[in-house]
This record gives structure tokens, sequence and C-alpha cells, in this order.
């Protein structure tokens, strides 16, 4: 036991410095469009903010302050779920969420959001009566959550930070779907430790390769495999 203990935490040491490695040699091309992405504001109206040397449109300044990194996390409610006994399927739902995954993996903010609508639709028409009457508000509270997730990535094409932060959330929701109702899907939580500090790198992956949907191909293989589902 005490063996299996420490290949596991060697594991996680190695992955963690590999994502670093990988983190360390992305091109320069990678480097700058960060920087592109960084929000400066007005001096004078904070509210105004944009790329650094940008003019503010209410009074013609330049945009020179940088804007303070804001929380990654999106909160997300912690539940004990309850295992339902329901012949009820969420195969369709897990089948969109991976194809929203995917998309992320694949850098393609766009198709991301048109897979987030497919899985809101995927969630709002599963026939849920079927459930039990005492677990109806779990149920409720979950899917209540993982819509409200979709919707924003699916509102938000290009703007693929923001559909992320809204995927780790909704990866959560997904997983107590999976914890809640059973699967015959040969599933793999997947864990990457570089994504928001290591506070919520979690995705439901279907294949043991990793292709990490926060990062794409910048860190395409950073992480690893935390448990089979």
């Amino acid at each position: 036991m005490k063996n299996l203990v420490k290949l596991g935490l060697l594991s996680l040491v190695l992955t963690i410095a590999s994502c670093k490695d990988n983190k360390e040699n992305a091109s320069d091309d990678n480097k700058e469009m960060v920087a592109d992405n960084e929000l400066y504001s007005c001096p004078m109206h904070p509210e105004v903010t944009g790329k650094k040397g940008d003019t503010c449109t209410e009074c013609g300044m330049k945009l020179t302050e940088k804007v303070s990194e804001r929380d990654e996390t999106v909160a997300v409610q912690e539940l004990e779920i309850v295992k339902s006994k329901a012949d009820f399927s969420i195969d369709l739902i897990l089948d969109k969420y991976i194809n929203l995954k995917n998309k992320l993996a694949a850098d393609d903010s766009k198709a991301a959001a048109a897979a987030g609508m497919e899985l809101e639709r995927a969630i709002k028409g599963a026939k849920s009566d079927v459930i039990e009457k005492e677990l109806q508000n779990q149920y409720t509270t979950i899917t209540k959550a993982a819509i409200e997730e979709t919707t924003i990535i699916a509102t938000n094409s290009g703007k693929i930070a923001d559909q992320r932060k809204q995927f780790a959330a909704l990866s959560q929701n997904m997983t107590y779907l999976i914890q809640m109702f059973d699967t015959d899907k040969k599933l793999y939580q997947d864990y990457c430790p570089m994504y928001n500090h290591g506070k919520n790198g979690y995705w439901i992956s279907e294949v043991k390769d990793i292709k990490n949907p926060y990062y794409g191909a910048e860190m395409l293989t950073c992480g690893g495999i935390s448990k089979e589902l």
C-alpha cells in the first residue's frame, strides 16, 4: 500500500513537472497571444477596458492601467449525491458533453458554442418524470446549474477562456449526474494541475489519452487520469 501511495505521488509530481515544461516551451506566438488578451483600463474611466494603448471611448486617453486578474473559479454547490434506481439514461447528455469537451480541446470556440447549445437541449429534453419523487430536487439542482453553464458557453463564441471557465463547473455537475445514475459508458475523470492553480481542472473523458480542454494545443497532453468513473 505504501508503495502504491508513493507511486501515485510520484506520478502526480511527474505530471506537474511535465505540464510546467510544456508551458515553458510554448511558442513565442502563444506568449504574444496571452499578452494580446491582457486587459487594460483607462486611468480616468476604469470601467472602459481593452488592449494596451487603445483609446478610451469616454475621454480619449490611452488605456494604460492593467486590469487585475480575476479568479477563474466558478462556484459549484457541494452535494452529497443519493443514487437513483430509476430507469433513466444520461447517455445522450454525456455524448453531448464529450463533444463539447473535444471542441474545447481543439481550440474551436465557435464549435464549442454550438456543442454547448446541443448539450443544453439534451438536458432540457430528458424525460425526468421517471426519477423518484424524493430525488427530483437533487436532479433539478444539478441540471439547473448545468443549463446555466451551457447557456454561457453557447452564448460566448469567440471567448474560449470564458467557455473553459464554465466548462470546469459543468464538469463537476456532469460528475454528479454520473454518481446519481448508472451508465454503461467507459469514462475517466482527468485532471490538469496547471489549470486555475489546480483548483478545478477536472474533466470527464471517453478515452485514456489526455486531450486537455483547458489549454488545447498550448498544452494538449497536460494532465493525467484521476480515476475511472
